[in-house]
């Protein structure tokens, strides 16, 4: 409910993007004046997650400290109401964050708070359900005595530098991280195994991991053999040659944030549509009756239907639905600064957006902040804009022949 919640969430680095869309899921949620407490139902359907998924997200946004989570419980019966979702931009977070205990249970709101260490099940992670899909392991970086202290290491005993040991064991955990049913299970028997391996076979055992679990789930194997059988008996020489992942095109970006903004301006700056509609039967007759002219009628309809994808963006803005957006505009975008929509400056860009032909934005719809191409002391906006069509010219010069090969 709060534009100003949302931008917070899409404006924070570092996550993953299935815990980056839990966080703005969240803060859709938020409401200045009651707060955030959806059910992990809510939740779980807005992120279209499993809530064994959701919960590990909702541990990483926790112990990032971008969320604090409080349980209630109604007063006289006590009983469990859903979970509160606090946040940093709250007044007094931190204070709350460190008298309120973290729920007991990894499932939040729902699940009743036990002092006692719950049943493993297979919506939590305890589970050691072998699913090829999901079961995500969240394995801290140990440091065995028998690798790093006293006596010959492994990678002493492979002629290895202690640097390059050091190396080999972090991309061991790295790996093993998401195997399959591993949860649990002691890793020291695996990494043994793996630091005998040469550097060019733990090079190919873990490009070729994914084309392996793969070639499994095809198979439609029940079982994931472990790490330490995957590298003893070096399962990944079956697996077929990994395929490279295509690069993502696009990042979804919320309303009025530096990405929205420079993509509803890269799409701005490309012409307008051709198939304008003419005027209608009122107008002719505004036309002949002399209050209006044909070139005014003409210039009206393509403000209102000259750019369909930037009037599809400003709709979705309106019920805070975020866009997809192309990441091909993304260092363009990180140049752009906030502008308050009461502020002059807001104005004098409403201003050059009506001088170009191009549609406003309704200051009463925006959010409190909207980025817009960074304006130095004393300049126009126009002079802003000019600097970021120079910044993305390659990329309207390919839209624009992507656009004629079209027509």
């Amino acid at each position: 409910m709060s534009f100003d919640a949302t931008n917070w969430a899409i404006k924070q680095r570092g996550l993953r993007p299935a815990a980056k869309l839990v966080l703005w899921h969240l803060c859709d949620r938020y409401h200045p004046d009651y707060g955030c407490f959806p059910s992990q139902d809510t939740l779980a359907d807005d992120c279209e997650l499993p809530r064994s998924t959701l919960n590990v997200h909702l541990n990483d946004l926790e112990a990032a400290g971008l969320i604090a989570r409080e349980q209630r419980r109604t007063k006289g019966t006590r009983r469990q109401e859903s979970t509160r979702y606090r946040f940093p931009f709250e007044p007094g977070f931190e204070r709350q964050n460190a008298q309120k205990p973290r729920p007991e249970t990894g499932h939040g709101s729902d699940e009743a708070v036990s002092r006692n260490r719950p049943e493993p099940c297979p919506e939590n992670g305890e589970s050691r359900v072998q699913n090829l899909d999901s079961n995500p392991v969240r394995e801290p970086v140990s440091e065995p005595v028998n690798l790093r202290e006293g006596g010959r290491g492994a990678s002493e005993k492979n002629d290895q530098p202690s640097s390059d040991a050091k190396k080999a064991e972090a991309a061991f955990w790295k790996l093993v991280k998401n195997w399959p049913g591993f949860d649990g299970m002691p890793k020291e028997p695996a990494l043994i195994v793996w630091m005998k391996l040469s550097d060019d076979e733990r090079e190919q055992a873990t490009v070729r991991f994914p084309a392996w679990l793969a070639m499994l789930k095809a198979q439609k194997k029940s079982h994931v053999p472990a790490p330490s059988t995957y590298f003893r008996e070096k399962l990944w020489t079956a697996a077929p040659d990994p395929v490279e992942a295509a690069k993502p095109k696009t990042a979804i970006a919320g309303p009025f944030g530096k990405l929205w903004m420079a993509t509803r301006f890269a799409e701005l700056l490309l012409p307008h549509a051709t198939n304008i509609p003419g005027p209608t039967g009122f107008e002719q007759a505004q036309i002949r009756a002399g209050k209006l002219t044909l070139a005014d009628v003409k210039a009206q309809k393509v403000t209102r239907f000259g750019w369909p994808l930037v009037n599809a963006m400003h709709e979705s803005a309106a019920d805070r639905r975020p866009t997809h957006c192309p990441l091909a505009l993304e260092d363009a975008a990180s140049d752009f600064r906030q502008v308050h929509r009461e502020s002059p400056l807001f104005e004098a860009w409403m201003a050059e957006h009506e001088r170009r032909g191009w549609p406003t934005l309704d200051r009463r719809r925006v959010a409190e902040w909207v980025y817009f191409p960074a304006v130095d002391d004393g300049e126009a906006p126009a002079v802003a804009l000019e600097r970021f069509v120079d910044a993305i010219s390659d990329y309207l010069t390919t839209r624009r022949q992507g656009d004629e090969h079209a027509a």
